[in-house]
């Protein structure tokens, strides 16, 4: 008992102590954080230069301009595209001039498989799921996603309003995909669903008319209607799930830049860049009714 008396005495004694370096340190933290954060002291592939993956090709909507820098339909430098224009934005906030932003082509596979990693972080569609964070890490949210499907206009298909009414077609959608997935769990097909190593080539399946639809997310749909397959409509788009599917940045496991990546992506959704750059090169994935 004694020994408790004198204890909670010594900590009176020093509480006029504590309370003054407590607000010492409160003080102090703000600048830790935000220095942490400063270009020059981020955990970069490359000292003084944001090293940024992506897929090539690389299509529109999420990047623009004409090919170039090695890159065939669209070019990533060009910060043209809802995925570029993004990329830079965030280089931006995290203190890069655009001639310190080198893109580097790392295919979709790779860049969601784990080990080293060649780039700080990776802008290309890729979905977050349990799955895929246990081997590398993800950014929050840059863009909440919709699936839709495509099919070429005056086909059977074309005339279907249900996700039941999909059910006796041949679906194809890229490998290792959300797309992929979401033909095995939500819509069951009655046929094996065609699997292809790239988009490309699923998108020259459906053109082939060797798959009924085409699988992808909304914004790619509509380029595959106005672009890539002649004739072919966007049927309709997916209900989301409770907590959204979403495209997140991604980064090596145990990449402690994705807390400032974060931090700069909070910011540009909270002053409204997001949405602007979602208005200037998604407004078209709009309208596609949903199959239910």
């Amino acid at each position: 008992m004694r020994r408790a008396v004198v204890l909670a005495g010594l900590a009176l004694a020093l509480a006029p102590l504590a309370a003054g370096c407590g607000g010492t340190k409160k003080k102090a933290a703000p600048s830790t954080a935000s220095s942490s954060c400063a270009a020059s002291q981020l955990h970069l592939a490359k000292s003084s230069t944001l090293t940024i993956g992506t897929d090539n090709p690389a299509y529109p909507p999420w990047y623009g301009g004409s090919a170039g820098h090695s890159w065939k339909v669209s070019d990533p430098y060009s910060g043209k595209g809802y995925e570029s224009a993004v990329a830079y934005a965030l280089a931006k906030q995290l203190g890069f001039s655009r001639d310190q932003v080198v893109w580097k082509y790392v295919p979709f596979e790779i860049a969601k498989a784990p080990g080293k990693k060649p780039f700080d972080f990776d802008i290309n569609q890729i979905s977050y799921s349990l799955a895929r964070a246990k081997v590398v890490d993800f950014s929050a949210s840059y863009y909440d996603v919709a699936q839709g499907i495509v099919v070429n206009d005056g086909t059977p298909i074309s005339k279907v309003t249900t996700i039941a009414g999909l059910k006796p077609y041949e679906l194809g959608a890229q490998l290792g995909t959300t797309s992929y997935q979401l033909i095995k769990s939500t819509i069951k097909p009655s046929k094996q669903p065609s699997v292809f190593p790239t988009n490309a080539g699923a998108v020259q399946a459906l053109k082939n008319k060797q798959i009924d639809g085409l699988v992808v997310d909304l914004p790619t749909a509509f380029y595959v209607t106005a672009a890539q397959v002649p004739g072919s409509k966007v049927l309709g788009q997916f209900p989301g799930e409770p907590g959204g599917e979403h495209f997140g940045l991604v980064f090596e496991k145990g990449n402690p830049l994705v807390t400032c990546v974060n931090k700069a992506l909070a910011t540009l959704r909270s002053n409204g860049t997001l949405k602007q750059l979602d208005h200037q090169w998604l407004a078209k994935a709009t309208g596609a009714p949903i199959l239910k």
